[in-house]
């Protein structure tokens, strides 16, 4: 029976040298994995949980088995997924006991089933690869799921897509990488998404995130903020979980930097791209978190009835840790912040580990306010809900909004201008003749250069110009909505004895052939080429393919969005011209 009782300890002692390009790194790591064994969540054990004072934490519901992320609807109706069993059940609680009323009712079922949210009465869902939305019904059941979305990347080892309404009134779906440090064959893996609600717009709206689950926008300054997890077997105290604060086109490090700047030793940026090139493009942490705690769902406490003083914070489930001898996590924690800004990070709900850490009855992960203003904590271990309530509260206000100024403005930024060719920035004498062995001037391309089929990019030839230094590419669409005109290439510092490009150049920061030429950000949030990807239906739209000659070679960094690029080249653009081609998509594609 003791033996049985005993959590398992394994310890990993990792030493090994990585060459880094060329320059030695040599590190050392001493991997612990421990996990402790769930015990039942007695009454007796639960009386073990401690909160601040004049706060309580009751069970809520029970029986739930593998639950995980908790919304709540307007009017009070409490909806969690269950991934292992691949469904969402509704619970009310009418009567205001702080408790469900009977057994929860089935209202959902597609396999994976993890992120919600909802919006002007409908509920959305998604799953690894799908997004789903449904009608609301008044009694709290849904309608029949509609498919919006169904080719978000592969999940790999991250496979729990969350989402959530910012006061945008966009959708923003977390996407993890697919391993502990790769480099990612998509684009969209390790980040955020930014989508309309019908699914029709996304865009990557940062990148270089391992696996973020919980997120939430400060409810002064309309900034998102989210919790990411760190990587894996560097060490007990090593990656803290990171608190950043999320903007449009940043980079987050991973998987070649991590925390305050700290580089991974092993890894190696694609495009032969130093290390410290990479984390010159990368944020920083604002606040690290205990190593392998794990953090799951957040959510700001203005929505909810705690005292005054919680308004501005945020809380977040610590899942718990599974690589480090001593357990962290298993908790809730608040995120203390000042002035808009986090500054720490400390425990709020404990008690989860019991036996001193050796056995578990609680794995916290999914997090909201109820209507009552309570806090609702779902446990994916024993299937628990608890309930946080507060000697004081008052409802909660459940459809109050951040301001949607900041991401508003960062969503518009370089929105309704002139193609590249038209503005101030690439004013010119010279020309350049530009042509595609791939397309007519003015034709149609083949489907093979949209997002539809193949996305390669198409090859590109032009005239030599008399003491260029360089060459540039802005690739533009100036008939999409809302976006326009939307970017679907950057590429500069092309060697001045480079006058043509092949079809499929790598998507990617940097090439390595032609040697050194730098690609940026495109309006979908990628870098290199993005091909054509009209709404079905669309009037054909144009693509402006242009080139600029350059008196010198940029000192822009790659990644750089348009605008960047553009001020950059202002003054050294000494010849310019394009080639337009055409693309319509008649015939919805097969998901």
């Amino acid at each position: 029976m003791k033996r049985a009782a005993t959590a398992a300890v394994l310890g990993l002692a990792v030493s090994a040298a990585f060459a880094q390009q060329g320059d030695g790194t040599r590190a050392s790591a001493t991997a612990n994995i421990f996990k402790p064994n769930k015990v039942e969540a007695t009454p007796e054990r639960m009386r073990g949980i401690k909160a601040p004072a004049g706060f309580t934490v009751t069970p809520f519901a029970t029986g739930l088995k593998n639950a995980r992320i908790i919304t709540v609807a307007p009017n009070g109706d409490i909806y969690v997924s269950r991934r292992d069993q691949g469904d969402v059940l509704l619970l009310k609680d009418a009567n205001g006991d702080g408790r469900a009323d009977g057994a929860p009712i089935e209202v959902a079922n597609r396999a994976g089933a993890h992120g919600m949210a909802i919006k002007d009465n409908k509920f959305y869902l998604v799953t690894v690869k799908e997004l789903f939305v449904a009608d609301i019904k008044p009694d709290g059941r849904l309608g029949d799921l509609k498919l919006l979305v169904g080719d978000l990347p592969d999940s790999g080892q991250h496979p729990n897509r969350t989402i959530a309404f910012g006061p945008d009134g966009m959708l923003y779906l977390t996407v993890g990488s697919t391993c502990n440090t790769c480099n990612e064959s998509n684009p969209e893996n390790a980040t955020i998404l930014r989508l309309s609600p019908d699914g029709q717009q996304r865009s990557i709206w940062a990148s270089g995130l391992r696996n973020t689950i919980g997120f939430d926008w400060h409810p002064q300054t309309g900034e998102l903020w989210a919790f990411d997890h760190g990587i894996d077997f560097l060490g007990d105290e090593q990656q803290p979980e990171e608190v950043n604060k999320i903007e449009m086109g940043k980079m987050y490090g991973w998987p070649h930097v991590y925390a305050g700047g700290e580089i991974y030793p092993q890894s190696t940026p694609v495009g032969e791209i130093k290390k410290e090139e990479w984390k010159a493009r990368s944020q920083p942490m604002v606040v690290g978190y205990t190593a392998h705690a794990a953090p799951m769902q957040m959510v700001f406490g203005y929505r909810g009835g705690f005292p005054a003083e919680y308004a501005n914070d945020a809380f977040v489930t610590m899942r718990g840790s599974w690589n480090r001898a001593q357990a962290s996590g298993y908790e809730i924690v608040r995120v203390r912040f000042a002035n808009g800004q986090a500054q720490s990070v400390e425990p709020f709900v404990t008690g989860f580990l019991t036996d001193g850490g050796k056995t578990h009855i609680a794995r916290p992960v999914g997090l909201a306010w109820a209507k009552d203003g309570s806090l609702l904590m779902a446990d994916d271990a024993n299937g628990v809900i608890y309930r946080v309530a507060h000697s004081a509260g008052k409802p909660g206000k459940l459809t109050a909004m951040a301001p949607a100024g900041p991401m508003q403005q960062q969503a518009n930024k370089g929105n309704n201008v002139p193609l590249a060719n038209k503005r101030a920035e690439t004013q010119s004498q010279g020309t350049l003749s530009v042509s595609s062995p791939s397309f007519k001037a003015g034709g149609a391309m083949d489907q093979k250069y949209s997002e539809y089929a193949d996305g390669v990019s198409p090859a590109l030839t032009w005239k030599a110009v008399p003491n260029a230094k360089s060459y540039a590419i802005v690739m533009e669409d100036p008939d999409a909505k809302p976006m326009t005109p939307f970017v679907h290439w950057l590429a500069w510092n092309i060697p001045a004895s480079v006058t043509s490009l092949p079809e499929g150049l790598q998507e990617q920061p940097r090439l390595t052939d032609p040697e050194g030429v730098l690609q940026g950000r495109n309006t979908r949030g990628s870098m290199g080429y993005t091909g054509p990807k009209p709404p079905v239906g669309d009037r054909p739209h144009h693509y402006h393919f242009q080139v600029y000659a350059l008196d010198k070679m940029l000192d822009v960094p790659w990644g750089a969005d348009r605008d960047q690029l553009l001020q950059a080249m202002q003054g050294h653009v000494i010849g310019k011209g394009e080639v337009m081609g055409t693309y319509a998509q008649k015939q919805k594609p097969l998901k």
